[in-house]
């Protein structure tokens, strides 16, 4: 008989049910606007993008060699050399029998050659060259469209252009492109104990890391961020930042407030104001998890505490905005590793534990704690590379068991 904790109470939604009924109730900006190349990293294509040319436009050398004809390949035969093909500045005589021009990477394949044989795997005496190895026709060469053919699509709308993506859109010559707007996120703490670092801190008072941290991460995805600040526990003062933040922003982030305590006013004032799609979730950390709407404003309430904020962030914010923006974005890949370990867990809630993951001398992947596994716990939580996907009703995974985890992503948090 399974033994649940105090936490698996009546009305918490488990993980994957919230996130889909979170993602149905949200729309996308169809908003647009062009953009040039220099301002393109980072912004979401509302747009397929279609190759307005061959990619390559002509057949090129993939080696530095020579170009020749396949056809006059025999041992001990020597080809004349007849000139140069350098890259922007092609040879433009044709190949005949017997005949081979010297030929860089990247430059055009003569007219007549349809071969290039790599120069270290040529003798050259004068203005002979002597091919040695085997040699098959069409070796090192670059075909025209052999990347992308006129046409074809290369990317689709609600890509992320990051500078892979940016280097092939030069590549095909585009000055220009449409990108969904930026989003536009309100951000706030609530709590009388929270002060700004660079504050003096009183009794019982502690410094708000969380929009900090939660800030830096909007930004890296390229979200214009509306900093409210820190707004007391006062529900009046909670209220007022609400509804002017459902005018301003595309979206509402506040961390605290959203548990059960008796100045956590949150959850009452979205109440008052807006309403509440679900409160309280089956996850650790991240159960008073608050998502609804004020107005048409979609409103996220993270809970206060900082491993708690930033792991619900990346689980549930995360793929929330990058709707909203029109991204597509990709399935997490989640891998398996061996706990190197004992991971304590209790069934009830699916379980998030910050890890620490390698190879191992064998290939394989192996993992421990990154420390301890308190949601308040920050400082191990920055030590961590991955998050480990604990099932809601597993239990205590022994050293050796195999578990799901996924890289946590550098790049925006």
């Amino acid at each position: 008989m399974t033994t649940f904790d105090h936490c698996n109470q009546p009305g918490l939604r488990p993980y994957l049910d919230a996130r889909q009924d979170m993602l149905g109730q949200l729309d996308a900006i169809t908003d647009s606007e062009l953009v040039g190349l220099e301002q393109l990293p980072n912004r979401i294509l509302a747009d397929d993008i279609h190759s307005p040319i061959d990619v390559p436009s002509f057949a090129n050398s993939a080696m530095d060699g020579y170009a020749l004809r396949a056809a006059d390949l025999q041992d001990g035969v020597a080809l004349t050399l007849i000139g140069t093909s350098l890259a922007g500045q092609p040879f433009n005589n044709r190949v005949a029998a017997g005949e081979c021009v010297r030929i860089m990477t990247g430059a055009a394949l003569p007219l007549g050659a349809d071969t290039v044989v790599m120069q270290e795997n040529c003798r050259s005496e004068q203005n002979l060259i002597y091919p040695q190895g085997t040699i098959s026709e069409g070796q090192n060469v670059r075909l025209p469209a052999e990347d992308l053919a006129q046409g074809e699509r290369v990317f689709a709308a609600g890509t992320r252009i990051n500078a892979r993506v940016l280097s092939v859109l030069s590549s095909l010559g585009l000055e220009q492109l449409y990108v969904r707007r930026p989003l536009t996120v309100a951000l706030l703490s609530t709590g009388d104990e929270l002060k700004s670092p660079g504050e003096l801190l009183g009794p019982g008072e502690i410094y708000d890391s969380n929009r900090i941290g939660l800030n830096a991460m909007l930004q890296r995805l390229g979200i214009r961020v509306l900093d409210y600040g820190i707004i007391k526990d006062d529900p009046a003062l909670i209220r007022d930042a609400f509804i002017k933040a459902s005018g301003e922003a595309d979206a509402i982030i506040t961390s605290g407030g959203v548990s059960v305590g008796d100045a956590d006013y949150t959850k009452q004032v979205l109440e008052d104001v807006g309403r509440i799609a679900f409160w309280k979730l089956a996850v650790k950390p991240g159960k008073p998890f608050a998502f609804g709407h004020i107005n048409d404003c979609p409103f996220f309430g993270l809970p206060g505490n900082p491993v708690s904020a930033a792991v619900t962030f990346h689980l549930l914010v995360r793929p929330a905005l990058a709707k909203l923006a029109g991204e597509v974005l990709p399935a997490p890949v989640t891998l398996q590793a061996k706990a190197l370990m004992p991971f304590r867990k209790t069934p009830g809630r699916m379980d998030f534990q910050r890890g620490i993951v390698s190879t191992q001398p064998d290939g394989s992947l192996g993992v421990i704690a990154a420390g301890a596994q308190s949601s308040g716990v920050f400082s191990a939580m920055a030590e961590a590379n991955c998050l480990l996907h604990l099932e809601q009703e597993r239990g205590n995974v022994a050293e050796g068991e195999q578990v799901t985890l996924e890289l946590i992503d550098g790049l925006y948090w």
